[in-house]
């Protein structure tokens, strides 16, 4: 009896070494979508892209569409690859995340681009990733908790 009482002891302490391992690799839910904007055409908002308003007002690009729009639970240092129109992949990964915060580096390999970019919990970023081709060109936004 004083046996298996040890060794259950022994599979508790183990089974209590391996959850904070668990609890420190946690998941933040993100939306992401990918926009096109252009410069040619009549202004307009795809009314999809209500949230983004004030942002998409201050560029350049008249007219914005919504391309896609996906949902994924990101894990600390692990890629998510993000079709973009064309055959190209934005990859994100979930690089650091704090109370309010969270950090991805985002690359576009196809353009040999990458940015480390940090974003507070109630905002969301537009970011360009791909260069502008008669006057249009692809964007990203991504926002953490949504």
């Amino acid at each position: 009896m004083q046996a298996m009482s040890t060794r259950t002891l022994a599979l508790v302490a183990l089974a209590a070494l391996a959850l904070p391992a668990l609890a420190a690799d946690p998941t933040i839910p993100v939306r992401v979508r990918i926009l096109k904007g252009s410069r040619q055409g009549p202004a307009a908002v795809d009314p999809r892209l209500a949230d983004l308003g004030a942002q998409l007002g201050k560029t350049a690009y008249l007219r914005w569409d919504q391309v896609s729009e996906q949902r994924h639970d990101f894990a600390f240092k692990k890629p998510v690859d993000v079709p973009l129109p064309g055959g190209g992949v934005l990859q994100l990964t979930l690089e650091d995340a704090r109370k309010e915060t969270v950090t991805f580096q985002v690359k576009v390999p196809a353009s040999h681009t990458s940015s480390r970019l940090t974003i507070s919990k109630d905002q969301r970023i537009v970011h360009q990733v791909t260069d502008e081709k008669g006057g249009e060109a692809y964007f990203a936004t991504v926002r953490p908790w949504p």
